[in-house]
Formats: structure tokens, sequence, C-alpha cells
């Protein structure tokens, strides 16, 4: 099965896993329309208004609570984008509910052959491998391929068993 999936379609798989939810995430910027004025604050040094997480962040407390995990590995470009670096000031309230966060380099992804593209693995089973434009995320594609699933689950071994705890990198 192949199928493209937005919106609540694609907010639903984080409520119906049932195990785990694994995000490779490698972009060094994303655009999302609902993280625009918190990223305008954080840049002109201002205290981000964070409310956007609200529902996010109560929903890896419920699933983490329940023993299902959420973990992701971020690549870091070397300086940090602005926007990772955003991003690493978010991380600990996503850790704080949950989430293990791990990161790596662009350098050692590249080392270790890691994709460009940025996807969830859900249960091991369902990749939605995620499609941006200059506005941010348009659309994930599932794949539950064997082949297809198998390959981002060894990517997923690589990254997770080269990546740092997120608190290694200093935060801004």
């Amino acid at each position: 099965m192949t199928r493209l999936v937005r919106g609540e379609d694609f907010g639903r798989l984080f409520e119906t896993f049932t195990r785990s939810a694994w995000r490779w995430e490698c972009q060094p910027e994303y655009r999302e329309p609902h993280e625009a004025e918190a990223f305008r604050q954080f840049l002109a040094s201002e205290t981000p208004d964070m409310s956007f997480t609200t529902e996010w962040l109560a929903n890896v407390r419920q699933a983490t609570a329940a023993g299902r995990r959420f973990e992701r590995v971020r690549v870091l470009t070397e300086p940090l984008t602005d926007y990772l670096r955003f991003e690493m000031f978010a991380a600990p309230d996503n850790a704080a509910a949950g989430e293990d966060i791990r990161v790596m380099s662009t350098a050692a992804a590249a080392e270790y052959n890691l994709p460009d593209h940025d996807f969830w693995l859900f249960d091991d089973e369902l990749v939605a491998i995620m499609h941006f434009d200059r506005h941010g995320m348009i659309a994930a594609e599932l794949v539950d391929d064997a082949d297809t699933v198998a390959r981002h689950r060894r990517w997923r071994g690589i990254a997770w068993s080269h990546a740092a705890p997120f608190e290694t990198v200093l935060t801004p």
C-alpha cells in the first residue's frame, strides 16, 4: 500500500500507533505556518509563544505514559541554522513530555549513507515519508511495502546507534 495523507489523517497516525513512533528529521529548516510566529519571536530574542505545541506534547505524554515510545534523530548542520537553534530550544519540552531526542551531524549522516528525506516509522510496520515545499509539509506518503519498511528500519538502527542525546549539544 502506498497513499498520501495530510492534515487530520496524518495526525491520526500519532494517536493510533501501538508501540513506537520514530522520526528521522534531516532538513535544515521547516517552514510550518503554525510555528511562524514563535520562530519570529525566537529570532527577535523574545520569549516564543510555544502554545502551538500544547496538543503535541499532551499526546506524547499520554502515549509514553501508556508505554508507547516517541523517538527521533535530528540532523544538525554545523553551524546550526536559525531554525535548528529554534528546534533545539524546544527540545527540552519534548523530552520532558517523554520523547527521546537524539542528534547527529550532517557529516555523520552522510558518512553512514542515511537518507535525505524525513520520515516517521510507526510500529516498525508503516513508513510515512514526508514531502515538503517552501510552505511546509504538503503530505506524507504511507508505505507498508516490506522492502521499504526494512530499509527504513535499517536506517533507524544506524542513526540511533550513532546519534547522541540532544542534551550534548549546546542550545541557545
